[in-house]
């Protein structure tokens, strides 16, 4: 409830302040987090913690007009801001729903690939474990999931100046273009405390799911990326 509390305040000014203090970056990384894994037209990908549905044009560009995509959020003013953005403009379809990404109403591995772009790092690790299970259900034997994540860097000439940058100079940001500091604030306490996404690898594993870890920019940013595995034949069951 806090979370969907705090990114109903932000979402006025939650884009720009990410472009702004992210300096460009948080675009390139929303990219590469779509070309981790391979589409084709007719599929349907779940975004999950949407947002305001940043990822879907480039999407909707490699699923094409007969592809789906559905857009999960638990906020409603986000959810709203994804419609409002995108409906009807995407050139494939688009379903905004807004629902716990931990426990949606998709349904049983009816999906090809799901993809998230900064929403890991808000979970606690029971809810990192309920997530992996969810994106487990959801996707087909042999989907696809690439997810990215805001991280703190491993090597100290860069960790240092991104914690002052992340705990400072970001709420300076967010109250500059009209938004509350203390929002963007607790954003860098969930980032501390988040790490990067090597801390979700066994949760995914356990779920049955077959992860791996991407860096980029020096660890600020850092992925999950892999597949659902395939069910095992009968004649391996049997033997």
């Amino acid at each position: 409830m806090f979370v969907r509390q705090l990114f109903n305040e932000m979402s006025a000014t939650y884009g720009i302040v990410n472009l702004v203090s992210s300096f460009g970056f948080c675009r390139r990384w929303r990219r590469q987090c779509i070309e981790q894994v391979s589409y084709a037209e007719s599929l349907t990908v779940v975004d999950l913690m949407t947002g305001m549905g940043e990822l879907c044009p480039a999407i909707a560009k490699r699923i094409g007009p007969r592809g789906k995509i559905v857009a999960v959020d638990n906020s409603p003013v986000m959810c709203g801001k994804a419609r409002q953005n995108h409906d009807g403009r995407l050139g494939c379809d688009l379903d905004v729903r807004e629902e716990d990404a931990l426990g949606s109403q998709i349904p049983d591995a009816s999906v090809d690939v799901v993809v998230s772009s900064f929403g890991l790092k808000t979970f606690s690790h029971e809810q990192t474990v309920a997530l992996a299970h969810e994106v487990h259900r959801i996707l087909k034997p042999g989907g696809s999931f690439s997810f990215i994540e805001i991280s703190v860097p491993p090597a100290r000439w860069l960790r240092v100046p991104y914690l002052f940058y992340l705990h400072t100079l970001i709420p300076i940001i967010g109250r500059v273009l009209m938004g509350n500091p203390d929002n963007y604030r607790m954003l860098g306490v969930y980032t501390v405390a988040f790490g990067d996404c090597q801390s979700a690898i066994s949760a995914f594993q356990q779920a049955g799911l077959d992860p791996s870890r991407r860096s980029y920019f020096f660890g600020c940013a850092t992925g999950l990326v892999g597949r659902k595995l395939q069910m095992p034949s009968s004649a391996s069951q049997g033997s």
